[in-house]
């Protein structure tokens, strides 16, 4: 990404969910405000909760004092405060309108195997290019000018005939366009379904789907972590295990390190990676974007990442997980309470 900057010739556009006050921070900010002087047009919009307002300060000033077109999703405002609890979930980067950046990876050293360690993140990104590059754009501009609806150059002349997408997960017209997307792929599912979300609680619809799919005999794989972060996020992805593991479901938590990745490949054909967890937020109010993909060759990327994965992670079964304490039970129920707020 920082590559992708530096050889940027025209234009830069960036937003994230998260973008820290540290190294990994600094390092983005000094090769934005380099383009932003050599006269490029860049912009930078960053969630107002997400990225820490505060503490951005100073990163801000350099920023904009470079000329670094800048904008904070939806700060709180005690006219309307019901609007600060839709976030920009979204990590995008586009240069140049040809390369593009997607996907689970934050700003912040966490991610940095350099800085953070062999503990870092596990988590999942990816560059595409072509015509994506204008949906991305097209994305992009919508929530900088604050629309609401995808303007028509973002839409391609043909979709039926692209074998990608770029989908955003809200609009006035659809709340709920990510779940059904994903529930619709689950159901033509025929022979395997890998997902890992590091946050699960995908309501009704993805959860039958993915019910169904085990129960026709579909191999239905959840890889999720050991540990919630916060921890009460675990426990509302615990609430979720019984009756997918009654239906044949099999599922996974993560041992080594910190899971964020947020992907799902099936038949070893279709692949979706991007920010939205599978969960009542991404699912239904924070602004998110997905890339959907009919392509082989990601999808056995993925699909060779997600058994490297399980390899590191052990599997809950549906006789053991019968047998957990009444304690572990009484969390899973302060957990699916809380569900609708993580």
């Amino acid at each position: 990404m920082i590559a992708a900057i530096e050889n940027a010739r025209r234009d830069i556009r960036m937003e994230s969910y998260i973008f820290a006050a540290d190294e990994v921070g600094a390092r983005f900010v000094t090769a934005l405000a380099a383009k932003a002087r050599g006269g490029l047009d860049v912009r930078l919009h960053l969630d107002a909760f997400g990225a820490g307002q505060r503490s951005f300060h100073n990163l801000q000033r350099e920023l904009e004092g470079s000329g670094v077109q800048f904008r904070w999703f939806r700060p709180f405002r005690a006219r309307h405060p019901l609007q600060y609890l839709q976030r920009n979930h979204r990590k995008l980067l586009v240069v140049d309108g040809r390369e593009v950046f997607l996907g689970g990876f934050n700003i912040r050293r966490l991610n940095s195997r350099r800085l953070h360690g062999a503990r870092r993140r596990r988590d999942t990104h990816v560059r595409v290019s072509g015509p994506l590059a204008t949906l991305a754009i097209g994305h992009f501009d919508r929530l900088w000018h604050d629309a609401h609806q995808l303007p028509a150059s973002a839409i391609p002349k043909d979709p039926k005939n692209m074998e990608a997408l770029l989908v955003a997960s809200y609009s006035r017209h659809c709340q709920h366009r990510l779940a059904c997307l994903h529930a619709g792929l689950i159901a033509k599912a025929q022979s395997h379904i890998y997902l890992t979300s590091p946050y699960f609680g995908p309501g009704i619809m993805v959860d039958q789907a993915l019910q169904a799919a085990a129960t026709r005999g579909v191999d239905v794989r959840l890889l999720v972590p050991r540990k919630g972060d916060p921890l009460v996020a675990g426990w509302a992805t615990k609430a979720s295990y019984a009756p997918l593991l009654a239906a044949g479901v099999r599922i996974y938590e993560y041992l080594p390190r910190q899971l964020h990745a947020k992907t799902l490949v099936i038949d070893a054909t279709w692949a979706v990676v991007g920010s939205a967890n599978l969960d009542y937020l991404s699912l239904f109010v924070n602004q998110e974007l997905v890339l959907i993909a009919r392509d082989r060759t990601l999808a056995e990327q993925l699909q060779a990442q997600y058994i490297e994965d399980l390899a590191e992670a052990e599997e809950i079964t549906l006789s053991a997980w019968r047998r957990r304490g009444w304690g572990a039970r009484g969390l899973e129920a302060i957990g699916w309470t809380a569900r609708l707020l993580l």
